[in-house]
Parts: C-alpha cells; sequence; structure tokens
C-alpha cells in the first residue's frame, strides 16, 4: 500500500524550489539543481537554468569534486570489514615505497596524518594527470605539514594514496573496484568516472560582471581518489540512503555508523563541524548532518543527511564559485524535516521472549552516590541508564552473551555494566566501569566504596 506521506505537500515543494531559486540567482551560478531523499526514496528534485527551457533535471551529471571521497572511503571499509587490512595499520604494511608509510590507514581516512592539503604545483585541479605519474609527483619532497594523528589538516593527496591502497590490495584499478563494488550494487548508473550526456558544462562566472567562460574538465590520474567523480542528483540521494542505514551488499549498518563517528577533534574555532572516517560532519539547526561538499573548477557540490530525521538533500551548480552549496543543501533538508517532521514509529510491547524476571527486577531507580538514574529496559536486552534530573551521563547498553552489557555511546562507550549479585542471588548493586550504583542513596550495609558512617543521615 502506498503510504498518503509519501509525497510531499505543496507548500513544501514550493518552499524547496523557492530556495534553488534563491541559490541559482544570488549565486550567479548558470543552472543549479536540488534533490530530497526521504525514509529511503527521491521524492522531489526541482532546479533553475540561465536559459529559458533548459534546466537541468535529477538525471543531469554534474562533476561532484570531493565528495568523490566518500566512495574512496567505503572502498577502503570494505577491505577492513574484509579483514583485508585493519585501520590503526600503517600504510607501510600495504603500500611500500610512498616515503609516508607510517601514518595509519586511519588517519589518512580522517585527514589527521598530517599530510600537505595539496600536491605541488601546478594546480592539480586544473591540469591533466599526466602531470604526476607517480605518488612521489603527488606527495612531493616535502609531504608533511603537522605531526601525524596530532590534528585534522585536510589533505587531497591522502585521498590519492588511498585509492592507490585499494588498487594494491585489489589488484585493479580504483575505477574498476568503485564500480564493481559501491556504483553496480546501488544502481548508480549516472556516477561515472568521465561525463556522460546528459551533462552539464562547468563555467567561471566573473566575480564583478555577469559573463562566463568555460573551465575545463582534467582526468585527474592518480588524483582521482580525491575528486574525480561525476553524479547526478538522483544517484547521490540514493547514496545518500546508503550512508543512512548502510546495505549488506556494500557496507553494514555498523560500518557505515562508524565512518559517521567523529574521527579527529576539530581544530579551535571550528566546534559546530568535523571528520569522521570519509565524511564531514555538521550541527546545523540543531541537527547533525554528514556527508561531503565537492569543487572543482567549473563545479560545486554538497550531499548531506540527517540520519535523525531520515532527509537526505543535494544540491549541485556547474560554477566555480558563488552558490553556497553546503547552505543550501543544508536548508533544503532543514526546510522537509520542519515542514513535515518524521512520524515516530508506533509504541509496541516489547516481545515476550525479550523479557525475563530479572531484567524486570533491575529496573527503576539507581543511585551513583547522591546522583538519581533509572535504568529502563529496552529491545534485544538493552538497557538504557538515564540521569533523572536531567543532567548527568546518560548511555544505551548493548547485551553481551556472556552476561552483563556494554555501553555503545558517550562517557560510557565500551565500558561495561553488570549486575552484582549476593550469595543468595538477590542483587546487591549494579558495577559499571567500577562505579557502583544502589538501589539507595548511601543505604547503610550496601557494598558503597569506602563505606557510610554508622551515624547515617542527619540535619544540621
Amino acid at each position: 500500500m502506498t503510504s498518503p506521506f509519501e509525497a510531499l505537500l505543496p507548500s513544501t515543494e514550493r518552499a524547496l524550489l523557492h530556495r534553488v531559486a534563491v541559490a541559482q540567482s544570488e549565486g550567479r551560478s548558470p543552472s543549479l539543481v536540488g534533490a530530497v531523499a526521504r525514509d529511503g526514496r527521491m521524492v522531489w528534485s526541482g532546479a533553475r537554468s540561465c536559459v529559458d527551457g533548459h534546466a537541468p533535471d535529477a538525471d543531469t551529471q554534474y562533476r561532484i569534486g570531493s565528495l568523490t571521497k566518500v566512495f574512496t572511503a567505503v572502498l577502503v571499509m570494505r577491505l577492513r570489514d574484509e579483514g583485508l587490512l585493519d585501520l590503526n595499520d600503517p600504510l607501510e604494511k600495504h603500500l611500500s615505497g610512498t616515503g609516508v608509510g607510517e601514518v595509519t590507514i586511519a588517519q589518512l581516512l580522517g585527514h589527521s596524518a598530517g599530510l600537505a592539503a595539496e600536491a605541488p604545483a601546478p594546480w592539480w585541479e586544473r591540469t591533466p594527470g599526466t602531470v604526476r605519474p607517480e605518488l612521489a609527483d603527488v606527495l612531493g619532497g616535502d609531504a608533511f605539514r603537522h605531526p601525524a594523528g596530532r590534528r585534522f589538516h585536510y589533505s587531497n593527496p591522502g585521498y590519492t594514496l588511498l585509492g592507490s591502497l585499494v588498487e594494491a590490495l585489489r589488484g585493479v584499478s580504483w575505477e574498476e573496484a568503485l564500480r564493481g563494488e559501491i556504483l553496480e550494487p546501488l544502481g548508480l548508473t549516472r556516477t561515472s568516472v568521465q561525463p556522460v550526456a546528459p551533462h552539464a558544462g562547468g563555467w567561471a562566472v566573473h566575480p564583478w560582471a555577469d559573463v562566463m567562460l568555460p573551465e575545463p574538465s582534467e582526468d585527474l590520474g592518480l588524483m582521482a581518489p580525491a575528486g574525480q567523480l561525476w553524479s547526478t542528483a538522483e544517484d547521490l540521494c540514493r547514496f545518500g540512503v546508503f550512508l543512512a542505514q548502510g546495505d549488506d551488499r556494500v557496507l553494514a549498518a555498523a560500518s557505515v555508523e562508524e565512518m559517521r563517528t567523529p574521527a579527529v577533534a576539530p581544530g579551535a574555532g571550528d566546534w559546530e563541524g568535523g571528520y569522521g572516517l570519509g565524511v564531514q560532519l555538521l550541527r546545523w539547526d540543531s541537527r547533525t548532518l554528514v556527508g561531503h561538499t565537492g569543487s572543482l573548477p567549473g563545479f560545486v557540490a554538497c550531499l548531506w543527511v540527517s540520519v535523525e530525521d531520515g532527509v537526505a538533500a543535494v544540491a549541485l551548480a556547474n560554477a566555480t564559485s558563488g552558490p553556497l552549496m553546503a547552505t543550501v543543501a543544508g536548508d533544503l533538508v532543514r526546510i522537509v524535516a520542519e515542514a513535515e517532521p518524521r512520524f515516530p514509529e508506533p509504541w509496541r510491547p516489547l516481545p515476550e521472549a525479550e523479557v525475563d524476571q530479572e531484567l524486570l527486577e533491575l529496573t527503576g531507580p539507581w543511585y551513583w552516590g547522591t546522583h538519581a538514574f533509572g535504568l529502563r529496559l529496552g529491545p534485544d536486552r538493552a538497557v538504557t541508564l538515564d540521569p533523572l534530573s536531567g543532567f548527568g551521563r546518560r548511555a544505551t547498553f548493548r547485551a553481551l552473551p556472556e552476561g552483563g552489557w556494554v555501553g555503545l555511546n558517550g562517557y560510557y562507550l565500551g565500558e561495561t555494566l553488570r549486575a552484582v549479585r549476593r550469595s543468595d542471588g538477590s542483587v546487591s548493586h549494579l558495577d559499571l566501569g567500577s562505579f557502583v550504583f544502589t538501589r539507595e542513596p548511601y543505604e547503610r550495609g550496601d557494598a558503597v566504596p569506602g563505606g557510610v558512617d554508622e551515624a547515617g543521615w542527619r540535619g544540621l
């Protein structure tokens, strides 16, 4: 049955088209296309163009620049999941002779390897890849700008190394691996290394006059894994759905979630943004967006996904500069999320098999010292621990096969929670990474480290 909520409301569609129209006009772009996916499929697309009757659509290719890096990162994560590498491996273990082999694969993915932001001159985005036939030509004689692992420093050559790593371990070209492992399984038939009609041409717009100049479109050679791809709004919507949900044919949901986790602390003054393993992270209007921006001469692009809202948005334009695509795509997400908020799943009781008396007896209030927490039972025997005052360390815990639980987020990520029982089988207390939670605050006789004053509670 088709849900009545699959299509967007006319007022929402008008707001989306208005945002695209403003971006194309104020950004002075020859054309601009936007698209939105919700709950697994594209539900809207719209475009504006400087040529009447020739607006692009969601099937028109644009160059997407550094959005390519997300695809390269997925290829690397697939190698990890297959056991062919560990993210903490030094690059030298799998790709020798680079001169920077001490950096780890995780550092390259998260841009914390300390490598230079760009390849040596001439400007790699406007020159053919044949200018840089070897990795040494991409890295130059002095590849490092910072100590490895210490800070975030965006590096295009770092993703060239990751593309070469994929080729070394797969025994095929980066393009072949990309096509067979990501594009074909996800049905991204309009994403390609070279442009395939219909596609937009790249333009530079004069900053002080309403005139244009065509931009060259170069094959980037070894630098391709950092920014080569062409794609469409429809294909990128489909890829955005993958970044939210995962797809076992390409990468499991848990591995995609790992990519969306911050890999390194943001720099000073940039606390609203960060970087995971191949994806940018942004706080935008109180929601978290994941995805990537992209630019090459003649083109700018952005894909943002709000996992919590179930909304992905794409913005593509064929101008070297002008439209602020991260803002446009962020606004498209916001318009849909606020105008048509996601319906929560209906409440349902837990399956009978997941409930037993011992688990139910653990629910309710617990005290860490005098701090009150509530323990709640969830699906699959998971539990959550919430501060009852509204302040404190909240965490969700997954049940372990051998008993107890492991923390999934926040301060207690990876820490073990277990119920400690007395000799008669009754529960004495909860142990969470050595912290003791008791049923009463500092009750005499409880297993409180340091003991409880014998005189008990008193007034002034």
